[in-house]
């Protein structure tokens, strides 16, 4: 039996001791460093706005399409004669019905090839497929991507071996629930502090440790966990990833977590002790576990900006129907400026989410372009403005908003579950990298052209004659770069002819807007470069606001090209283009502003006010409260040893 928890060291003396630099190296290790396609978004970043590589918009196959519009059509009929969003809400559980009704469906294997028993969807189907049910009910949503998008399936696809996929896939494609298992009590994005171990043991591996957070992990088959093996003769060691039967000896679940939103959610505490995993289960090579953790996210990410867009289309939804019909002062409360301006905001950004995924979903469909800036730009973007787009709903609803669904069910109104979207997707903000690591992931991806030519002269590591070589290259590749970023195309009235065609909004303004913030966005950056040099990596507020900029660029090019193709094909093409008009001049203004603060900021001052509060300065304005929190530590308790907890794992079956 193991010490009463009250006995136990704390969960940090059982995780790796690591300075910030190595913790830096170990994901810059991950990371991958070259590039081998081109990417739009990365052009960008440099002040190169390629609209080639965007436009024409890449279009789907005719089988693809075929397969994909059947599939939803079904999975459709089944939402709306099996699935009741509102009982899950109440009950915090997908009923069984539901997910054995899911796997009959073929749900589970969206993603997964034919052969393997799986529907083979493009990514563009699986993420409509996702918008639709997530709209049925977030939680479903929820299991479905988890499964997918980061669970087993997408790992093996990549870096599995043919046995793994012979053996694992047919089971995931028609019955079997996966889970991601990666976080821990006390290590979130900074992966080096890795606690849980994987200590090799003749043709095995033994697993150790505890995992937070592991959404599907109650009721899941099969788990991907990442484990730290230590080195030693014959291995490698480092960060790896393994196949884990989710009935393993030795594994417990010891809780089922509950949140504020995505009550049906199936997330849990998964704790190892002394878990034997065959080395046949282990994917790719010992160390390789975050690079094939941040791959796999790559395309795995379009997933939660997708069902943001299913979001963003109810919103519109309930906006429409509800500002016609209540009124104020005389006339409908959409009549109203104030309400107005927010009705617009939910319409057009929606139309360029889904301009944004539709367009990254088809490029990775196509595998002609690196799209893993376009993708994490796509889920900051998407659980950015999703929130927005919630808030405003609960909003334009006044009071209503605020009701749930059974209150105002209860007293004769529509059942509109306003709070609840805003609930739901709060989370997305941080899940799947929260906004503040995904700032930091871009920006680092955006500057990589300038660390691979300038920097050793600013890594304190290295020796002078690297620095002095690292100088002779830089001033050879700025030499070419910075003239190139004074003139260009968005200085020419008669750029981009095509998006100003008659009878329709002119979009061209806008990408040659574009293409002029392009450039401004790389001479702010090779400017803060210069001014801060080492200390760049330090200026998290301006990185982000960088990264924003690039953001609503990216999604201005993608709606403006989304909306031509759409009058192409005769498709609401000039409703479209007025779509895409009003989102450009709304995100111009969020633009503007963003380069203003790039340098006119309080971040300094924040700083401050920070080191006062961590040393105590301000306790006296916590004065006159009482804090409800309830008593125990920070970080929960994770030293490896066996369950003291009865397990609540529940396999649906």
């Amino acid at each position: 039996m193991s010490a009463p928890s009250a006995q136990r060291p704390s969960a940090q003396q059982h995780t790796p001791k690591v300075s910030e630099r190595e913790a830096r190296q170990v994901a810059e290790d991950a990371r991958e460093r070259d590039w081998h396609k081109p990417s739009f978004a990365k052009e960008l970043f440099l002040g190169r706005f390629r609209l080639d590589l965007i436009h024409p918009h890449p279009l789907p196959a005719g089988e693809d399409v075929r397969r994909g519009e059947e599939f939803l059509a079904r999975l459709r009929e089944f939402c709306d004669s099996r699935v009741d969003g509102a009982l899950i809400e109440r009950e915090a559980k997908i009923p069984d019905e539901v997910v054995n009704g899911l796997k009959e469906l073929g749900a589970l294997g969206m993603k997964i090839d034919v052969k393997y028993g799986g529907l083979g969807l493009t990514q563009v189907y699986y993420n409509k497929a996702l918008a639709l049910v997530g709209s049925a009910s977030p939680a479903i949503g929820a299991l479905l991507s988890a499964h997918q998008s980061i669970g087993v399936p997408q790992p093996l696809k990549t870096f599995g071996s043919q046995e793994q996929k012979d053996t694992f896939l047919p089971r995931l494609a028609r019955t079997d629930i996966s889970a991601f298992l990666l976080t821990e009590p006390d290590v979130g994005s900074d992966p080096a502090r890795l606690a849980t171990s994987a200590v090799p043991d003749g043709s095995d591996y033994v697993l150790d440790g505890v995992k937070l957070w592991t959404t599907n992990g109650v009721v899941a088959d099969l788990l991907v966990v990442m484990a730290r093996v230590p080195k030693s003769e014959g291995h490698k060691g480092g960060i790896t990833a393994f196949v884990v039967e989710a009935d393993s000896p030795g594994i417990t679940v010891e809780n089922r977590n509950a949140f504020m939103g995505l009550r049906g959610l199936e997330n849990g505490v998964t704790r190892f002790h002394q878990v034997r995993v065959p080395a046949a289960n282990r994917i790719g090579p010992e160390g390789a576990g975050l690079k094939i953790a941040l791959t796999t996210l790559n395309t795995g990410r379009l997933s939660l900006p997708a069902m943001c867009v299913g979001s963003g289309k109810w919103c519109l939804k309930i906006a429409r129907e509800w500002s016609a019909v209540r009124e104020q002062w005389g006339r409908p409360v959409a009549r109203h400026e104030a309400v107005g301006s927010k009705i617009s905001f939910i319409a057009a950004t929606t139309f360029a989410l889904e301009a944004v995924v539709d367009l990254a979903s088809q490029m990775a469909d196509e595998n002609r372009n690196d799209i893993r800036i376009e993708a994490a730009l796509a889920k900051l973007l998407g659980s950015e403005m999703g929130c927005l787009m919630a808030d405003e709903l609960v909003q334009i609803r006044g009071g209503r908003g605020f009701e749930t669904a059974d209150s105002l069910a209860a007293r004769g109104e529509r059942a509109v579950p306003a709070e609840q979207m805003l609930r739901d997707m709060r989370i997305n903000r941080i899940f799947e990298g929260s906004t503040e690591i995904m700032h930091l992931l871009i920006a680092r991806e955006a500057v990589d052209a300038h660390l691979k030519v300038a920097g050793d002269i600013i890594d304190p590591d290295k020796p002078l004659s690297a620095k002095a070589k690292a100088g002779a290259n830089a001033a050879g590749f700025y030499a070419r770069w910075l003239p190139k970023l004074v003139a260009g195309p968005g200085q020419l009235p008669g750029t981009y002819p095509e998006f100003n065609p008659a009878g329709h909004a002119d979009l061209s303004g806008h990408l040659r807007y574009v293409e002029r913030s392009s450039r401004k966005l790389a001479r702010s950056t090779f400017y803060a470069m210069s001014r801060w040099q080492g200390r760049m990596e330090t200026k998290q507020g301006f990185l982000g606001r960088i990264v924003d900029i690039g953001a609503e660029l990216f999604a201005m090019s993608a709606a403006c090209v989304r909306a031509e193709l759409l009058r192409t094909g005769d498709e609401h093409g000039r409703e479209a283009y007025q779509l895409a008009d009003a989102f450009c001049h709304q995100s111009r203004v969020r633009v503007e502003e963003l380069f203003t603060r790039l340098w006119s900021n309080t971040d300094d001052l924040d700083r401050r006010v920070v080191e006062g509060v961590l040393s105590g300065t301000y306790t006296w304005l916590e004065e006159g409260i009482i804090d409800p929190s309830g008593e125990g530590p920070w970080i929960a308790d994770a030293t490896p040893g066996p369950s003291t907890r009865d397990n609540v794992h529940r396999p649906v079956r």
